[in-house]
């Protein structure tokens, strides 16, 4: 997800399967085009649980219950668009299906925090760093990073990732529109670059970042108070449990980033890598995809007044698409 405002404005989004989620201030939408080819808009009333307690709103704390909504949404998002797009949409999966899919989840994640956890640590313990924690903490996070950016791009040659990634650009380009002013109209969109700034995508690298820092400094203090760092296979399970606190100064380091200034040099920096990120991320969309974004965007608004430029023809047009 990404954060964006139009003046005080606030607006994200996620690629679904054949479609787009996007994310207002009290409302998500979800626009996803089925296999009759039109367009179906699902929507939620919605309130960030960060907003309705002082505490939860507290910086870092805030980062981790806002990223533990943003993959209920997304996960929920992705299953329902998946239905939509198979033309399976309310039939009550079966047991067979269910006891599935959870073992997919449960393959999943073990494979993930194999790969991208612990196979990491494994190797500087290889390389006899495991006594030296900024050393052993930096090649940890440059394996990972290239074991993600190898995981992407391997994925990204999939013919129905490919789709999802078109549909991300689709995301992006319609939200840059939308910052601009621009009149939601799929020629006029189409213009738009499918590599934004402020795309969420950011915060993964972020967080690879921010994350040899932070473990160097904990597995630091350990060392200094026990006078020995923990082997891999007990350092696996302290990083895991320390991850909801990495997460949260992550997104305070990706709301700081998305206040600078693209024309500032600090700005450029900061957002390079998320854009080159990006190129592998991001294809670029046919004006079916945009229509589809741009349905899911303006459901998400429909209940906010704001003065953005859109046109009588604009509304017509995406109405008789959806039907």
């Amino acid at each position: 997800m990404k954060s964006i405002n139009n003046g005080k404005l606030s607006v994200g989004g996620q690629a679904v399967i054949e479609g787009v989620m996007m994310r207002s201030p009290n409302r998500i939408s979800m626009a996803v085009r089925n296999p009759q080819n039109e367009i179906e808009i699902l929507g939620w009333d919605f309130e960030p649980i960060s907003k309705k307690s002082k505490i939860l709103g507290l910086p870092i704390i805030r980062g981790v219950v806002n990223l533990g909504e943003m993959l209920y949404w997304g996960v929920k998002t992705l299953q329902i668009s998946a239905q939509i797009a198979s033309g399976e949409k309310g039939e009550e999966p079966s047991f067979g299906s269910k006891l599935w899919s959870a073992l997919s989840l449960v393959i999943g994640l073990t494979v993930g925090v194999a790969l991208f956890a612990y196979f990491p640590l494994y190797s500087s313990g290889l390389l006899g760093l495991k006594d030296k924690p900024f050393m052993f903490n930096l090649f940890a996070g440059l394996v990972r990073v290239v074991l993600f950016l190898g995981y992407l791009f391997a994925i990204s040659l999939m013919k129905d990732v490919k789709r999802l990634f078109r549909y991300h650009g689709a995301e992006h380009k319609t939200i840059f529109a939308f910052e601009n002013g621009e009149p939601l109209i799929p020629d006029r969109v189409q213009k738009y670059s499918t590599l934004h700034p402020r795309c969420g995508t950011s915060f993964l690298l972020i967080v690879a970042v921010i994350a040899i820092i932070f473990f160097a400094l904990f597995d630091g203090i350990c060392y200094a108070i026990w006078g020995f760092a923990p082997r891999p296979i007990i350092r696996l399970p302290i990083h895991l449990l320390l991850f909801p606190i990495l997460a949260g100064i992550s997104y305070e380091f990706l709301k700081f980033s998305a206040k600078l200034s693209s024309d500032n040099w600090f700005g450029k920096i900061i957002v390079a890598p998320g854009l080159w990120l990006q190129k592998i991320t991001t294809q670029p969309p046919d004006n079916s995809m945009l229509e589809v974004a741009i349905a899911s965007l303006m459901d998400s608004i429909k209940n906010i007044s704001i003065g953005h430029n859109f046109k009588g023809k604009n509304q017509e047009s995406i109405g008789d698409d959806i039907g």
